[in-house]
């Protein structure tokens, strides 16, 4: 009996030992909040290295959305101000990329990425898309065109 007491009890040390050995195991810990608000100030620090960043990807699409007037209000709201469908779908798809972007390099807790769709504003002048128009338009800014296309037979269609 006093045999298998001693296996039982070796076996209740082994066990033990067991529980108490450490394994050494990586704990990443990430810090949610940040105490930092993003202000104009902070991002205006920061702007040249985020475009930077999609220049180097060969981004130009989102560069040209990027280089518009950006604007930071209160609570690390960010507003893009985008022209047409294909600028606002393009935004759409950097806003993940884009604010993990402005937290690393600024540090700040809190970034919400919104759209403004603004419209291109008429200055009032036709646009001129054919030859034809282009021509006209011309005639009526210079005068003596009229006379050299009539003088030499120019044509705009050829």
């Amino acid at each position: 009996m006093s045999h298998t007491k001693r296996l039982v009890d070796d076996k209740a040390k082994e066990s033990e030992a067991a529980k108490v050995v450490p394994t050494q195991e990586t704990v990443e810990v990430k810090v949610t909040g940040s105490s930092i608000t993003l202000t104009q100030e902070l991002f205006d620090q920061h702007v040249y290295a985020i475009r930077e960043h999609f220049r180097i990807a060969d981004k130009k699409m989102e560069l040209a959305i990027l280089d518009q007037p950006i604007k930071v209000r209160t609570e690390g709201e960010v507003v893009l101000e985008v022209m047409g469908h294909m600028q606002e779908e393009i935004a759409g798809k950097i806003k993940q990329e884009l604010v993990g972007l402005i937290r690393q390099l600024t540090g700040a807790g809190r970034v919400i990425i919104t759209l403004e769709l603004k419209e291109e504003v008429s200055n009032g002048k036709p646009k001129l898309y054919t030859n034809t128009d282009k021509l006209n338009f011309l005639r009526e800014k210079h005068p003596a065109l009229a006379e050299f296309q009539r003088k030499f037979g120019l044509e705009v269609d050829f």
